[in-house]
């Protein structure tokens, strides 16, 4: 019975992908556009951020590269992400839900055929990590509603930056309601449609349901330790004042000797002679395993990645080009690629994982160029230039298509499951 109903249910989202009409022209070709030097050097503006790690440094000596990017991005005052609308033409970089719609209702197919398959169990609560504008959870309810799946259903928000919760309700919910005391959310709404909306800090603090749980472009701006090999073993990279540019500018220097992270993180069977770690990243990994492995549920990754086989990818965006990571802090976004081979390791055997694949390779598969040809019959000459370009940014190796990479997880039990009915989106 349950695979009758998935082979039905999936004809219904392949109906959909080629009937649905509704469009919206959201994003731009040249919105992700890369420079190649980063050797400029502006005069840095005094600035909140810049004087306390200058502080910090002069008081306690070479800070790590997960410290320096945990106080440039959430510094409660002057944080990257705590006061500004980073995202979009207007910002320093844009995601795909911002681009496209199509993004959102694709993912949203998969995850419903998916859930489909083992009988869509309710409540269902769909979670984000790093919610951005709140784009992509606004698709995926417009989906859900589409097919009458709205019942039992819930949104929850995770989301460090009281600035962006803000956009994220202006975009989803028509009201606002203040928590009691007893609560862990800090924040909730409904949606135009009745969907109970909840934010919270942190993922832990998100009730323990059956989730479809997603994190777009979340797991590339947590902390990482830079871990170089010399010829006196394993050091860690740290950020130190520069004295020749003076006291407003930072340089990379080596440790002095091994340092925890440098001891610790290092596999024995590791051939890089440089690497990028994110113990941030592997604690919210080994709670998501847990997770979907005592109360059910489906996770989602997109992202910057590779599958343990680059080194130096730290990184920073502004306005759309490649910025120095170490100049002007605060005023741009710092990034890496994510690892997923160490998250894949943390989150077995308690789950079964899927991916890395390309996004392009993973969004072709699911039938967005069906989905484009439906949009771009009911759109008017602006709305499909905007489509074209944004699938065409979606999918194109040398744009989205191949540096975007999409790594699925399920719970272990559901092994021999998944082995008679393939997760969609991962293999041809």
């Amino acid at each position: 019975m349950k695979m009758k109903r998935s082979l039905s249910f999936l004809i219904a989202t392949r109906s959909f992908l080629r009937k649905s009409h509704a469009c919206s022209a959201r994003c731009s070709c040249n919105m992700l556009k890369r420079c190649s030097s980063t050797a400029c050097r502006p005069t840095i503006p005094e600035n909140t951020v810049l004087r306390h790690l200058r502080a910090r440094i002069k008081a306690s000596g070479p800070i790590t590269v997960a410290d320096y990017m945990r106080e440039v991005l959430l510094n409660p005052v002057a944080g990257y992400y705590m006061h500004r609308d980073v995202f979009g033409k207007e910002g320093d970089f844009v995601t795909s839900p911002e681009i496209s719609q199509m993004f959102g209702e694709l993912l949203t197919v998969w995850f419903l055929n998916e859930w489909q398959k083992i009988g869509c169990p309710r409540p269902l609560q769909i979670v984000e990590l790093g919610p951005g504008r709140g784009s992509l959870m606004r698709d995926i309810l417009k989906v859900f509603q589409h097919f009458g799946s709205l019942e039992g259903v819930s949104g929850h928000l995770v989301e460090a930056s009281q600035h962006l919760s803000s956009l994220q309700a202006h975009t989803l919910c028509v009201n606002l309601v203040n928590p009691t005391k007893d609560e862990l959310y800090y924040q909730s709404g409904r949606t135009s449609a009745g969907v109970p909306v909840y934010w919270y800090r942190h993922i832990q603090e998100v009730p323990h349901e059956f989730s479809f749980i997603y994190a777009n472009e979340f797991f590339d701006a947590l902390p990482i330790h830079k871990l170089q090999k010399t010829d006196e073993g394993w050091k860690e990279v740290l950020v130190d004042i520069d004295p020749q540019a003076g006291e407003d500018q930072f340089r990379y220097v080596i440790s002095r000797g091994p340092t925890p992270a440098s001891k610790f993180f290092i596999k024995p069977d590791e051939k890089r002679d440089h690497i990028e770690v994110s113990p941030q990243s592997e604690v919210i990994m080994q709670h998501l395993a847990t997770r979907l492995e005592e109360d059910g549920g489906i996770a989602l990754v997109a992202d910057y990645g590779h599958d343990g086989e680059k080194t130096d990818t730290f990184r920073a965006f502004r306005k759309h080009q490649l910025h120095n990571p170490l100049v002007e802090p605060g005023s741009a976004d710092l990034t890496a690629d994510v690892d997923f081979s160490r998250l894949r390791a943390v989150a077995e055997p308690q789950l079964i994982t899927f991916g890395p694949v390309n996004q392009g390779d993973f969004l072709e598969r699911l039938g967005i160029s069906v989905r484009l040809q439906v949009l771009l019959e009911k759109c008017d000459a602006h709305q499909k230039e905007a489509l074209q370009g944004g699938y065409h940014m979606l999918i194109d190796k040398d744009k989205m298509g191949e540096r975007f990479k999409m790594f699925a997880m399920f719970p272990a039990i559901l092994k021999d499951h998944l082995t008679r009915f393939p997760v969609q989106g991962f293999s041809d």
